[in-house]
C-alpha cells in the first residue's frame, strides 16, 4: 500500500500555525507540532460525558484457577493468575464483549516480564461478566512466534468492520521490542493473526505500540468510519501519530515530507501528559467531530508534571480532530476528565496508578468506558450519550 503524504503547502501551513501557537500568551506548543494549532482547553461543547464510575469494585480480576494447555511450553498454564487489565470492547448479540489482557506468573515482579494473552469476557449488563476459562489470543507456534514469544500479546483495541468483521490491534512483545499487530476474526473468538498493521511498509518493524481505529455509530452499534474514501487509526505512545487503510489489515502511517510519521499529539509540561501521550480508545466521528479519548501519563520529574496528579500516573483525556482531514488536531484537554482516584485505581503492579483507557461501547443508549486500573484490574465508567454523537451515522 502507498504511503499517504503531505504536500509541501500543507506541511507549511502546519508549521505556521505551530508557530503562531508558540508565540501567543500562555500556549505551548510541541517541538514537534501536529499540522495545526490546536485549542487546550479544560472543559468543550465536543466532550463526551461526564463518566460516572459504575462500579466500585473491579469488574475483571485475575483468577489461578484458569488454566490452559499453553502450546509453547508444551504444558498447564494459569494464565491469568497474575494480572488482568487493560481491556477492549465491542457490542455483539446484545451483550457487552470485553478482551482483556491478562498475565500469567504472579511470582514475577517486573512490569513486562510475564507472558500476556487476551482473554474474553461477555456481560448482559456491561457490569457484571463471565469469562472464558481459555485464552482467545496469545502466542503460538505460528508464523507470528518470533513477535510474539515469549512477551506476548498486549493492550488490545477493537473495531468491526462494514461486513461484521472484527477486528483487534494489539501489540506484539518478544522481550526484546514492541511491534503493532493485527488480526481478524468473525467471532471474537477464533482469531487469524496479519502480523505487522504496517506490513509492506518502511514501518513494518517499528517499535510502537497502542492503536485505535475512528469508528462511527451505525445502527446502533460503533463500526469502523470511512473518511475520504479511507479507514484511519491513531496509534503511538510517546508520540501519536496517524495511519490510513483501505482494508483494516493493512495500513500506512501518514508521513511528512521527510518521510518522518506526522506527529499528532506530543507531551506538554506541567499537564498531565507531561510525560506522554498514548493512544486510548477507538476515536468516535460526532456532529462536533472526532472525540478521540487518550491516556495521558504525568512526569515524574517536579519541574513538568502537573502536581494535582501523582508522578508518573496515567489519566484519561480528550482531544479533537477534524471531522473531514483526521490528521488535523483541533483542540485538546488541559485536564484529565478521569484519574486514579479509589484503593484498587492507585496501587497494584504500577504503583503510581492508572486508569489506563481502551475500551469504548455504546451499549444500551449509553457509553461504556472500560479501563485498566495500575496494570492489575479492569473498572468502567458509564456516560450519556447525547444527540450530537448517535446523529453521526452517515460515511464521511
Amino acid at each position: 500500500m502507498s504511503q499517504f503524504r503531505l504536500n509541501r503547502a500543507e506541511f507549511l501551513r502546519g508549521l505556521g500555525a505551530s508557530a503562531a501557537l508558540a508565540v501567543a500568551p500562555g500556549a505551548w506548543a510541541s517541538a514537534r507540532p501536529a499540522r495545526t494549532g490546536a485549542i487546550h482547553t479544560d472543559r468543550a461543547e465536543w466532550h463526551l460525558g461526564p463518566f460516572l464510575r459504575s462500579a466500585t469494585t473491579p469488574v475483571l480480576k485475575p483468577d489461578p484457577n484458569a488454566v490452559f494447555d499453553d502450546p509453547m511450553h508444551k504444558r498447564p498454564d494459569a494464565w491469568m493468575s497474575a494480572h488482568t487489565f487493560n481491556p477492549a470492547s465491542v457490542v455483539r448479540d446484545g451483550k457487552m464483549v470485553v478482551l482483556f489482557r491478562a498475565e500469567d506468573r504472579p511470582d514475577e515482579k517486573m512490569i513486562g516480564f510475564h507472558t500476556s494473552r487476551l482473554g474474553y469476557a461477555s456481560s448482559d449488563d456491561g457490569l457484571h461478566f463471565t469469562y472464558r476459562p481459555t485464552p482467545v489470543l496469545y502466542p503460538d507456534k505460528d508464523d507470528q512466534q518470533h513477535a510474539e514469544w515469549d512477551g506476548g500479546c498486549e493492550d488490545p483495541r477493537l473495531c468491526e468492520g462494514p461486513d461484521g468483521t472484527y477486528y483487534v490491534t494489539y501489540t506484539q512483545w518478544n522481550h526484546d521490542r514492541t511491534r503493532l499487530g493485527i488480526a481478524s476474526s468473525r467471532d471474537l473468538i477464533h482469531w487469524q493473526k496479519h502480523g505487522s498493521a504496517f506490513a509492506g511498509t518502511a514501518f513494518e518493524n517499528l517499535s510502537t505500540k497502542s492503536a485505535a481505529i475512528i469508528q462511527r455509530i451505525d445502527g446502533g452499534r460503533m463500526k469502523a468510519a470511512l473518511i475520504n474514501g479511507a479507514y484511519w487509526m491513531v496509534f503511538g505512545e510517546g508520540l501519536i501519530h496517524i495511519a490510513r487503510s483501505t482494508d483494516l489489515i493493512h495500513w500506512s502511517p501518514v508521513v511528512l515530507p521527510n518521510g518522518e510519521p506526522m506527529v499528532l499529539m506530543a507531551a506538554r509540561p506541567s499537564l498531565f501528559d507531561s510525560e506522554l501521550p498514548e493512544v486510548g480508545p477507538p476515536p468516535l466521528v460526532t456532529e462536533r467531530g472526532i472525540v478521540m479519548l487518550y491516556n495521558g501519563k504525568n512526569s515524574e520529574n517536579d519541574a513538568y508534571r502537573d502536581r494535582s496528579i501523582g508522578p508518573g500516573a496515567y489519566s484519561g483525556g480528550q482531544a479533537l480532530l477534524d471531522l473531514r482531514d483526521p490528521t488535523k488536531l483541533l483542540a485538546r484537554s488541559t485536564v484529565p476528565f478521569i484519574k486514579p482516584e479509589l484503593p484498587w485505581e492507585k496501587s497494584g503492579q504500577y504503583q503510581a496508578g492508572t486508569t489506563f483507557l481502551e475500551g469504548l461501547s455504546y451499549f444500551k443508549g449509553r457509553f461504556y468506558l472500560y479501563y485498566g486500573t495500575a496494570d492489575t484490574y479492569v473498572g468502567v465508567a458509564v456516560a450519556p450519550a447525547p444527540a450530537w454523537v448517535t446523529r453521526s451515522a452517515a460515511e464521511r
